[in-house]
């Protein structure tokens, strides 16, 4: 288990739902975040975010509010580590760009988180899904009714059947000393203007309970994605129908001509062989790999599902 709680005095960060609407959509559909749970939980008492994690949050929070959107809510998915009484946030999935959201909801891009879930989950399988942070534009600190009655509908699927719920409010031009954080409550962490207000729901609650907040030193497993988040949401549901049909797909993160790029690759029978896309923006390129030899090929499909079936196809004709 993560240690080394980061309680140094002017350092807390190192620089460091409203609702989707009403009935709420479960912001992610994958079974594997849903596994049955292995053990008994007690209800939580704290919730440990990795610094990174924190980071994370601020700066995207800050940076949309000084987007062309900032004036809507927008929101994160967590995932980590469910423990007896503990809960340790690992990664962040935003809620993208194709979000639809307003002054008073946000829908997540459910297909893009979906399949960045699966992604850092190949590189942690420990990872499960923990709750969802979303922003107010008003004040208003604590979850409204509509987010109450949205999540009392799926919390009951999460590990120990309790979510985290995570409250996102600016407070406009106030005079708040730049880059200095403060918890000002057990349950509240604020830096500059910036709060996050946490909680958590028991399925069968009728209201939601303050969860005490702690830091630890890590990663967010999950911020390389932000980069190529738009590349994501563009494949996502070719992906995502993808991973579930071909066993044995893998990612990877590479370099690309315009940025970060992401790789995946489906074996083939042929020993040390596989078919690799590489993804960037919204183009797919297509390679033969033969150990460490790369041979470039087309398909006549902008679809990737279908680009790499008719390759594969192709392929096993071949063989």
């Amino acid at each position: 288990m993560l240690q080394g709680l980061l309680n140094t005095t002017g350092r807390w960060l190192n620089e460091l739902h409203r609702s989707f609407f009403s009935r709420r959509r479960l912001p992610l559909d994958t079974r594997e975040l849903f596994a049955p749970p292995p053990r008994r939980y007690d209800r939580l008492q704290r919730l440990v975010l990795t610094d990174a994690v924190s980071r994370t949050l601020f700066d995207e929070y800050g940076a949309h509010r000084q987007s062309h959107r900032g004036e809507e809510e927008t929101g994160w998915v967590l995932l980590g580590i469910r423990e007896v009484q503990e809960a340790t946030v690992l990664a962040t999935l935003p809620a993208g760009t194709q979000r639809s959201a307003g002054v008073a909801h946000v829908r997540f891009n459910s297909n893009a988180q979906a399949v960045a879930s699966r992604i850092v989950r190949q590189w942690d399988r420990r990872l499960v899904m923990l709750g969802v942070v979303h922003t107010h534009p008003g004040s208003l600190r604590h979850p409204s009714d509509g987010d109450f009655r949205g999540d009392s509908e799926w919390v009951g699927r999460l590990r120990g059947g309790e979510g985290v719920f995570g409250i996102g409010t600016a407070h406009g031009a106030a005079n708040f000393a730049r880059g200095v954080a403060r918890q000002p409550e057990a349950h509240v962490q604020c830096l500059n203007d910036l709060c996050l207000s946490w909680y958590s729901l028991k399925e069968g609650d009728r209201s939601y309970h303050p969860l005490e907040v702690r830091l630890t030193l890590g990663h967010d497993l999950a911020r390389p994605l932000h980069s190529l988040w738009t590349t994501l949401e563009h494949h996502a549901e070719a992906l995502d129908r993808l991973c579930r049909q071909q066993a044995g797909a893998t990612f990877a993160l590479s370099e690309g001509d315009y940025g970060p790029a992401l790789v995946v690759s489906f074996p083939l029978v042929e020993s040390g062989a596989a078919l690799r896309l590489v993804l960037e923006r919204k183009e797919a390129r297509y390679f033969l790999a033969r150990g460490d030899d790369l041979t470039a090929i087309s398909t006549p499909d902008e679809r990737v599902d279908r680009g790499v079936y008719l390759l594969l196809a192709e392929l096993a004709g071949l063989e």
